[in-house]
């Protein structure tokens, strides 16, 4: 057999594994992550941006860890937005970055969502605590930066927000486009999950890069920007907005329609009589008409994040009045 015969074949086996080897679930991806970084930079008090600077730069990352997204070098800030996932399974901690609120459920306290394990809102209560306290292991403060950064982030994504039985839409393959869906081992690819973690936002952001994007959406935003402002910290109020964007959005455009499951414990896409399976045999597909009804979510909600997480970050650090 020739070189060239071996490694034609050793090609195509890796494009079939990269097909049928779902990839990480991250919700907005690393661009999203970093985005929401970058318009929260804009928008931290000088003497804030100072300290958090100073401390993620005294308690760096592992230089050892092996990074997804690998390093932003251009700001700490962003650097820092990926981190938590990085981390998640050696931690075991994956149940901090959603909060499984079922469809159709009624507004309420999240308490009984958050399960023992913990959830986002829970997540972010603590870290606040642990960055608010001066006398706290500095290492663990700039921890609570980084994770604080990225559930905020985490949070604002509808499918993290939300489960119809079915891992916030992991369950749920879909066509995207030219994509058709694939299973292996009872995961599926893509999915609605992930089309919204990383396919829409990327296509909307035409090839900008992180900076670009945080640009275009903070100045887009602008006029909306002293509303949300205003409006101050309800970090479960933003759970419930994510929640509903995710019924009339995520879930509302589907088609055909997606019909709201009986809630039960689900640990797989095979639990719940194989939800993958009779979601796959729906044959879901989205593309442009789609597209053009996520897409304008996905910005304002990645803008939104932005701002808000400069101001519970402001809000924590903010010097003490005598």
């Amino acid at each position: 057999m020739s070189v060239r015969s071996i490694w034609f074949r050793l090609a195509c086996l890796s494009l079939l594994a990269a097909l049928f080897v779902a990839s990480p679930v991250f919700a907005w991806g690393c661009k999203g992550h970093q985005t929401v970084a970058l318009i929260a930079e804009k928008h931290l008090a000088p003497e804030v941006r100072q300290l958090l600077e100073t401390l993620l730069k005294e308690n760096p990352i592992d230089p050892q860890l092996k990074r997804y997204c690998g390093p932003f070098s251009s700001s700490l800030f962003a650097d820092s937005s990926t981190w938590p996932d990085d981390v998640r399974n050696a931690l075991k901690n994956g149940p901090w970055h959603y909060i499984d609120i079922p469809r159709g459920a009624p507004r309420g306290p999240l308490a009984s969502f958050c399960g023992e394990s913990g959830c986002v809102t829970q997540a972010i209560a603590e870290q606040l605590a642990i960055l608010k306290d001066p006398q706290a292991d500095p290492h663990k403060r700039a921890d609570a930066v980084r994770y604080i950064i990225h559930f905020v982030g985490d949070l604002h994504m509808p499918l993290h927000a939300t489960t119809n039985n079915d891992e916030g839409g992991n369950c749920v393959p879909v066509r995207y486009f030219r994509r058709n869906p694939r299973e292996h081992n009872h995961s599926y690819t893509p999915n609605l999950h992930s089309v919204w973690d990383t396919a829409i936002l990327e296509r909307d952001m035409e090839g900008a890069d992180s900076n670009e994007y945080a640009e275009f959406l903070d100045q887009s935003f602008s006029p909306q920007a002293e509303a949300w402002i205003k409006a101050g910290v309800h970090v479960d109020d933003w759970a419930w907005e994510s929640h509903d964007l995710a019924e009339t959005v995520a879930y509302g455009n589907l088609v055909p329609n997606d019909p709201i499951e009986p809630p039960v414990p689900v640990h797989s896409c095979a639990d719940d009589n194989n939800v993958g399976e009779r979601m796959f045999n729906l044959h879901f597909s989205v593309g442009a008409i789609y597209q053009e009804a996520a897409a304008p979510v996905v910005e304002k909600q990645i803008a939104r994040a932005g701002i808000r997480l400069a101001m519970i970050l402001n809000d924590a650090l903010k010097p003490a009045q005598n």
